[in-house]
């Protein structure tokens, strides 16, 4: 049974930085796209940032300067590590794994950035 668990979400203040984690098991295919997304109240989910299984990274225009992906291929995992964030970061945080023809993921995580 594959599950992907993100962790690492909270409250911070604008300026303020917090990383994410999601950690994947169940999954014995090779992972070529891993990627964040978030979704604010009322709003459509949208893609935060993506990281192939070469090592290239993209970024939404709002995230780009301030967020960092990275991935571990031994154990499953991704990280979006957020600097500098602002009230509009507020928003759930799903991961994203993708294998050939399949796509897994996780429950989210609350972000909330507030004084």
């Amino acid at each position: 049974q594959v599950q992907l668990v993100e962790s690492g979400g909270g409250l911070v203040q604008p300026g303020g930085s917090l990383r994410l984690s999601c950690k994947a098991s169940g999954i014995s295919s090779t992972i070529f796209n891993m990627r964040w997304y978030r979704q604010a109240p009322g709003k459509q989910r949208e893609l935060v940032a993506t990281v192939t299984r070469g090592g290239v990274v993209e970024y939404a225009d709002s995230a780009k300067g301030r967020f960092t992906i990275s991935r571990d291929d031994h154990n499953l995992t991704v990280d979006l590590r957020m600097d500098n964030m602002r009230p509009e970061d507020t928003a759930k945080y799903f991961c994203n794994m993708q294998t050939l023809g399949t796509e897994y993921w996780g429950q989210g995580t609350q972000v909330t950035v507030s004084s």
